[in-house]
């Protein structure tokens, strides 16, 4: 079955912090993507999309045809995909929200959103999605860097008022620090690794990251919490993942922990990297027999 393309317009854009713009996105579009989500109350907070990026020179014909272009064109022209939350969809504006992370002219998608006025059309895949905070948990724990935060800021948006949550955020620093809507019972801890997630060093990244440690060391609540924790991928799945699962015994219908991209490489080679981890994880394990 072919993948759903949305098409939508670039409404405005607003920069939120210093390493953080906003895109407004709506238009003709937008109707499709509603039908897509569904009632609003109801919308998974962690929704993604796929935006569709062509390489510098080329240009797609009409009508855009995303599953033709990949099999008729050659390597370098094809469509480059750049994955992002849903920050809010806006019914009554109609509209939706994506927050972006940008570190200068790094990546694709950052500039091009740090630049892009308003009129522009834009390509996406989806929406995609896979978990909503659970209103009868016991507390919850939610914890992200900057790639995760846009999924965090929803899903304390449609906490009950009533909830408990723990909730820590690695950001390069102070000013990323974003105004959040939270339920009183949510305790909200930013955490600073002292630049961006790109430019630090080891010290401070991957296995070092500073978002493992203000998790581990947190206050562990009465009953099983429902897990949310999503962000760069060295520190989640090969950290965060097993103390939540293993050591804290939180069962997998109520953890979701995903990398949602690696350190040092492209989005591209993010996903070869996790399908290549899925594989491993999957095969099955060759018992030998004992030689004497």
């Amino acid at each position: 079955m072919a993948k759903r393309v949305n098409t939508m317009t670039v409404l405005r854009r607003e920069q939120i912090s210093p390493h953080f713009v906003r895109l407004y996105l709506g238009g003709e579009g937008f109707d499709d993507f509603q039908e897509a989500v569904g009632a609003p109350d109801d919308a998974d907070t962690d929704m993604y999309v796929k935006f569709v990026f062509a390489p510098d020179g080329v240009t797609y014909p009409e009508p855009f045809d995303l599953q033709e272009l990949r099999t008729t064109l050659p390597p370098e022209q094809q469509p480059v995909l750049r994955t992002y939350t849903v920050r809010r969809v806006d019914p009554q504006a109609r509209e939706i929200l994506v927050d972006f992370v940008v570190h200068g002219t790094e990546g694709i998608a950052g500039p091009w959103a740090a630049s892009v006025e308003p009129g522009e059309t834009v390509r996406f895949i989806g929406p995609g999605s896979g978990y909503r905070p659970k209103s009868e948990a016991p507390w919850h724990l939610l914890a992200a860097d900057e790639a995760g935060l846009p999924a965090v800021a929803a899903a304390l948006e449609a906490l009950p008022a009533d909830a408990v949550a723990k909730v820590f955020i690695e950001v390069a620093g102070p000013d990323d620090e974003l105004d959040l809507t939270a339920p009183p019972g949510a305790e909200i801890v930013w955490v600073h690794r002292g630049g961006p997630a790109g430019e630090v060093d080891d010290s401070v990244a991957g296995d070092n990251a500073p978002l493992i440690a203000a998790v581990r060391e947190a206050q562990w609540l009465d009953g099983e919490p429902h897990v949310f924790i999503h962000g760069e991928a060295q520190a989640v799945m090969h950290n965060l993942r097993s103390y939540i699962r293993k050591e804290r015994k939180v069962s997998a219908g109520n953890a979701s922990i995903s990398g949602y991209w690696r350190r040092g490489r492209t989005e591209e080679g993010f996903r070869k990297w996790k399908a290549e981890l899925r594989a491993a994880e999957e095969a099955p394990v060759s018992v030998g027999r004992a030689g004497r």
